[in-house]
């Protein structure tokens, strides 16, 4: 029996209509805080969590059972659901970028990402392969008898492709085609970009990245038919911003000012004790909240 049923149909149903944001803990604390926010659905992030480790955000940058372990933590951190930024699957063949996905799903995630980045600077999987590698995780999730959402990234922007939209559209029809179940892009600034982007690969949904004030809320998004949106490492380096900026003015100045903003201690103590309670009820890493508005 899959304990994990509950939640990973509930995170199926929230993308059958309608747009919801999927923000991205980097730990355990801060997974527990966006669930006490009322988000319906988190996300891992590669890359803040390797900041906590204090290491750069690069596609090979940590061992696979590392990662494993982080994003079992946070499946067992609430009750949400949780989607795993898996970068390019740990590996560069298909057969084995299988096998990866394969112990992914098993960690309890409701759905995983796959980039089409090679970790070699500016290099993307030439396409045939690129669709060989999400056809082979479409395969290891069904073969496994779960409902787990696979999302398929084009990095194409990122690695600096020229025009990258004609890349990215070209990509993400050909990751649709192989049985990806969303469609994503890090990126497109514009909404002429976006509605591309959800237009080319209609009727599957597809997911948006905000990773600053890009000058769009998410009824703008949503109203150009994205469905899910994602912040990837930008809540982490907004803490990181802070951290900075406080640490800075003690080394530099000698000043204190920059714990004026500083969380009270109580609210914290009092979040992460019934964050802890609820964790701690028999159930309640399977049990799943039902989606609301």
């Amino acid at each position: 029996m899959d304990r994990f049923a509950s939640r990973r149909a509930t995170f199926a149903q929230l993308h059958e209509s309608g747009c919801f944001v999927i923000p991205n803990p980097w730990d355990v604390g801060s997974a527990r805080f966006l669930a006490h926010c009322g988000f319906r659905a988190l996300a891992t992030t590669s890359a803040g969590f390797q900041f906590t480790l204090g290491q750069p955000d690069t596609v090979w940058g940590l061992p696979l059972t590392t990662v494993l372990e982080h994003i079992a933590g946070l499946v067992e951190a609430t009750e949400l659901p949780i989607n795993a930024d898996f970068q390019s699957g740990y590996a560069h063949e298909p057969d084995s970028v299988a096998t990866n996905v394969s112990l992914c799903v098993d960690t309890g995630v409701a759905g995983l990402s796959i980039e089409d980045a090679t970790g070699e600077p500016g290099e993307l999987y030439e396409l045939p392969l690129a669709v060989e590698r999400i056809r082979a995780a479409r395969e290891a999730i069904d073969a496994k008898g779960v409902q787990v959402l696979l999302t398929a990234r084009a990095e194409s922007y990122l690695v600096g492709r020229p025009e990258p939209l004609d890349d990215v559209l070209r990509r993400l029809t050909a990751y649709a085609e192989a049985g990806a179940d969303v469609l994503f892009a890090p990126g497109p600034q514009t909404s002429e970009e976006i509605r591309a982007i959800v237009d080319a690969v209609s009727p599957k949904p597809v997911n948006a990245i905000v990773m600053g004030d890009m000058g769009m809320t998410v009824a703008d998004l949503a109203a150009l038919g994205v469905r899910r949106i994602s912040v990837g490492s930008a809540l982490a380096r907004t803490a990181w911003g802070s951290f900075i900026r406080a640490a800075r003015a003690i080394a530099e100045e000698g000043s204190f000012s920059g714990l004026a903003d500083a969380a009270p201690f109580s609210e914290l103590n009092r979040i992460f004790e019934e964050a802890g309670a609820a964790a701690a009820q028999p159930g309640a890493a399977a049990d799943a909240p039902k989606p609301r508005g």
